[in-house]
């Protein structure tokens, strides 16, 4: 028997994808991720804007260069404390401690100063980033909560503080005249110094979390650590040095501070935590970590100070106000980055 070939079987035309159909459905949900991207990335800067430019229009003293001056050397201290807490955030980690350490080193700054400019300053940065390592120990190596260990760090230091200041009855000053009173005082073109090294801190942590494997590092920490370790990452290591940044951070800010007031207040950095998470979390920064940037922050904090600033305008509510308007954004928020959230999984 001759074998027979089967009898071809008809296909039906296979439709051509015109570009439309090849790529309109594609490109809206990749456009609305882009949106949703940017919205929580960019999104308190345009509220800064426009919360500027309507408050120029309504208070003529705000738009000027003195209040400005003002605005920016206020929340230049919030913005250090802000950095290492938005390194810290992203691995997935909070930092509570860094009021009392952000007051410690106020006055261990101010103690130290009797002795010159460098010894002011090596002093709170060693025992601030002593204590940010102490926090960095125990949550990564021995696997403590970080709101626990940094909540316990936060009565230590202010009970140190305490203790260092006989219960706060010793002010320690800043000798007048001195390079580290400069430090805090002085001015270029009139902005203080503790800003320009704010600007400095900011642009130096811009580029690690961008441009360097470490900023990738606390990323992928913080989208997930099993992952992270799976993938041969310095899990501990990198929990470790983002705790202690914030440790060294929170006492630099300290120490500005002391140099600016010429002295080493007892009562200051109660809250200031609050403030610093708040920042962080009002400049796009997710809480639940893997997602944020230093820009964000910046903007945060500016945002938070011009609000301030504004309540100080108005001249009839006291600063508690601040508190409550600090709130509102960051229930809005939070509410927003897990809209965003949702909308770039969807898509």
């Amino acid at each position: 028997m001759n074998e027979t070939s089967p009898a071809p079987v008809a296909q039906a035309p296979v439709p051509l994808k015109t570009p439309a159909a090849a790529g309109g459905s594609a490109s809206r949900p990749a456009a609305g991720q882009r949106i949703a991207e940017l919205l929580q990335r960019q999104g308190v800067l345009a509220v800064l804007l426009t919360v500027v430019i309507v408050a120029s229009f309504i208070y003529p003293t705000f738009a000027t260069l003195d209040n400005a001056r003002g605005v920016t050397i206020q929340a230049s201290f919030l913005a250090v404390v802000a950095l290492g807490m938005t390194m810290v955030i992203i691995t997935g980690g909070i930092d509570l401690s860094v009021g009392s350490v952000f007051a410690l080193g106020g006055v261990l700054a101010a103690w130290a100063s009797q002795w010159g400019f460098l010894t002011a300053l090596f002093v709170p940065l060693v025992v601030c980033g002593a204590i940010g390592l102490l926090n960095g120990l125990l949550v990564a190596r021995a696997g403590m909560a970080p709101f626990i260990v940094t909540l316990a760090t936060l009565l230590g230091a202010r009970g140190l503080l305490l203790a260092f200041t006989d219960e706060g009855a010793t002010t320690y000053l800043v000798p007048k005249g001195s390079a580290f009173a400069d430090l805090g005082q002085g001015s270029v073109w009139g902005f203080g110094y503790p800003i320009l090294i704010a600007l400095v801190l900011f642009g130096i942590g811009g580029l690690l979390l961008q441009r360097t494997s470490f900023g990738q590092t606390l990323f992928a920490v913080g989208g997930s650590s099993d992952a992270a370790t799976l993938m041969g990452l310095p899990v501990a290591r990198t929990k470790i040095l983002v705790y202690s940044l914030s440790g060294l951070l929170a006492g630099l800010a300290g120490a500005l501070n002391a140099a600016r007031l010429s002295s080493g207040v007892t009562i200051v950095g109660v809250g200031m935590e609050l403030d610093a998470i708040s920042a962080v979390v009002i400049g796009g920064t997710l809480l639940i970590g893997g997602a944020g940037s230093i820009s964000g922050t910046l903007w945060g904090v500016l945002l938070l100070a011009v609000i301030q600033n504004l309540i100080n305008q108005i001249g009839s509510l006291n600063s508690s106000y601040q508190s409550v308007v600090s709130g509102g954004f960051l229930i809005v928020v939070v509410v927003a980055q897990r809209y965003l959230a949702r909308s770039r999984r969807t898509t």
